[in-house]
Order: structure tokens, then C-alpha cells, then sequence
């Protein structure tokens, strides 16, 4: 039995008119077609003959214009009239033209639209490359994309797999490409391209699945960045073991917030502008610069508040954390104005 591939679905360019309304009306053009010709042959029906009783009836009509309309003429029924026989040159020859142009071009335009979405999906693939994977386009799945974009990741560069229609719908009318399956099914992460990804966000409600997700992401990219978020403390150190990069404990993290605006409200509203991005604080992160290097962290124009040093995170206080070396990355709070 054939297997059903994961449906890819690329960004739309623009809006596209439904093909099946494209279709109806083509089909009722060829319809009213048939209608005016039959129509003709009935009220001409006396310049006709019928080579089996030589009366043409109006169901001998109906016969006649759908075998001439459709090229296929047996000759059983036949104009005998001068009359008839220009009506059919100069009025029927024309519509019949019309009804074929009609036929052939609904198949031209659904071969022609398949072929066009063939060529887009493989200029896709050839140029999909250090892109980022979503799995998941919940709550969490979109607040993750819309900071990539603002971040300055291109939409383009983003694909989502989600086993839902409207998720899926909802990421290509984003711009996003998106691939309609399950996070943990192989072919779902083939289509994404997962083995090209420079990054991985495991967006998902559950975390057992989360975990599955990120395993299977793992067997065919180790270089990618996999960050998973989970819904318990105790998870996250099985997704940690499974490859997860870095984890988002949901729950957790929404426990703190709400223990530390018991004390200090004020304090969570500046932890909140710190994860959003654009205004206000944010968190950012980059290379330390040349005339950087050899310096003391707390002597540059910017907050630092930690430092990434050869995988490890040294905080802003760490007596190591002086002087600044070739190759540390800055994590410091940058003020949007």
C-alpha cells in the first residue's frame, strides 16, 4: 500500500482564487453552452432528420448537440435544411469551438498550476539551507517565530511542521513554509529539510513528545541548536540527556514570575520587557569586538550580564569572567528608546 507523504506547503505570494470556484464557472459556461445549442435544435428540429424514424424529438436534440459539441457527430442526426445547416456553420461550429477551448483549458490550467508548484517546491528545496525548524505552531510555537522575524530572521527561512490544517494555513499566511505532520514522524522532518537546519525550536503541548521530537531530530542533525520547551521541572533534564540544546521549563518559569510579583510587581514587569523584543530592554547577545578583548565587562557602554565562554556561562560578577578573550560572546540588556 502506498505511503502518504507530509504535505509541504510553501508561502503564498499572493491571494489565489480557489480552483474549484475557478472550475464551477467553467463548468457552467460549458453548461449554458449546451443549453442554447439544444435550445436550437429543438426549435429548428423541423430541419433535421433522424436517419432511424426521420423526426427529430427533444430528446433527439439533447442527443445531437451534446455528440456535435463534443466532436464526436455519428451522423444519425443530421440538418437538412439550408437554414439549418448555416445556423450550425456561423452559430453551432462557433459554440462547439468555445465548449472545447473551455474543456482543454481546465485541464491546461490545473497541469500548468501543478507543474508551477512542482518547479517552487524544488527551487525550495535546492535553496533551503540554515534555516530554522518549528515544531509546533501553538501559543508557544508563534511567540517563538514572531521573535525570530523581529530578531531579523526572514520569514522564508522558517518552516513549521503541525499535524493541524489551520495551524499550518495560519504559517503560510505568515510567510512561512510548513509541513502538514507529526513532529516525530521521519518523513515530516525529511520534507523540512531537518538535516540542513541551523536550529530547531520543539514547540510542542506534551512532553513526552517533546522528547520523542527532539531524539528523532537528533539522529539526523547533530551540529543544530534544539531548544525544547517543557511543561515540568523534571522533564527538562530528559530532554537535556535526549539533545535538547537548551530548555524552556513553561511551567517553572511561570511559578517564579508569579512568586517574585507577590514581593517585587515592578520586578516581573521589567522581566517581561526583557523577553519581548523591540522596545524597551531586551536580552541580547554578540561577539566581543577586538578593542573589546582584554577589557573588563562592567567598563563597556552596555550592561553585561554574562558571558559565553567556550560553552560555558560565566556571570557578570565571576571573578574569571576578566579580562575579556578572543572568541567570548556578551549577554548583555540593550535599551530600545
Amino acid at each position: 500500500m502506498a505511503v502518504q507523504l507530509p504535505l509541504i506547503r510553501l508561502p503564498q505570494r499572493a491571494a489565489v482564487r480557489n480552483p474549484i470556484w475557478a472550475i464551477v464557472v467553467r463548468f457552467a459556461i460549458a453548461l449554458a453552452i449546451v443549453l442554447i445549442n439544444w435550445l436550437i435544435v429543438v426549435l429548428e428540429s423541423g430541419a433535421y432528420t433522424d436517419t432511424h424514424d426521420g423526426h427529430v424529438s427533444v430528446v433527439d436534440a439533447l442527443y445531437y448537440t451534446t455528440v456535435t459539441l463534443t466532436t464526436t457527430g455519428y451522423g444519425d442526426v443530421t440538418p437538412v435544411t439550408t437554414s439549418a445547416r448555416l445556423i450550425n456553420a456561423l452559430v453551432v461550429t462557433p459554440m462547439r469551438l468555445v465548449f472545447v477551448v473551455i474543456l482543454v483549458g481546465t485541464t491546461l490550467r490545473a497541469l500548468t498550476r501543478q507543474s508551477r508548484d512542482e518547479f517552487r517546491l524544488a527551487r525550495w528545496r535546492k535553496r533551503m539551507q540554515d534555516h530554522v525548524v518549528v515544531l509546533g505552531y501553538g501559543t508557544k510555537g508563534r511567540n517563538a517565530v514572531r521573535a525570530l522575524v523581529l530578531k531579523g530572521t526572514p520569514a522564508d527561512e522558517i518552516v513549521v511542521v503541525d499535524t493541524r490544517e489551520s495551524a499550518v494555513a495560519a504559517a503560510t499566511a505568515a510567510g512561512h513554509s510548513a509541513i502538514l505532520g507529526s513532529a516525530v514522524d521521519e518523513d515530516a522532518l525529511h520534507q523540512a529539510l531537518i538535516e540542513r537546519a541551523r536550529a530547531v525550536i520543539v514547540a510542542l503541548d506534551r512532553d513526552d513528545t517533546a522528547v520523542l521530537a527532539t531524539l528523532t531530530v537528533r539522529r539526523f542533525n547533530e551540529r543544530a541548536a534544539v531548544i525544547a520547551a517543557a511543561q515540568e521541572s523534571q522533564n527538562g533534564e530528559l530532554l537535556r540527556q535526549s539533545g535538547a540544546s537548551s530548555v524552556v521549563v513553561s511551567s517553572e518559569t511561570a511559578g517564579r514570575l508569579l512568586g517574585l510579583a507577590s514581593d517585587s510587581p515592578r520586578t516581573v514587569d521589567v522581566v517581561e520587557d526583557l523577553l519581548s523584543f523591540g522596545a524597551g530592554l531586551d536580552l541580547s547577545q554578540r561577539p566581543a569586538r577586538p578593542d573589546e578583548v582584554g577589557r573588563d565587562p562592567a567598563t563597556l557602554a552596555m550592561p553585561v550580564l554574562a558571558v559565553l565562554r567556550r560553552g560555558t556561562i560565566l556571570h557578570y560578577d565571576d571573578a574569571s569572567v576578566t579580562p575579556l578573550q578572543n572568541g567570548d560572546e556578551l549577554i548583555y540588556a540593550a535599551s530600545h528608546l
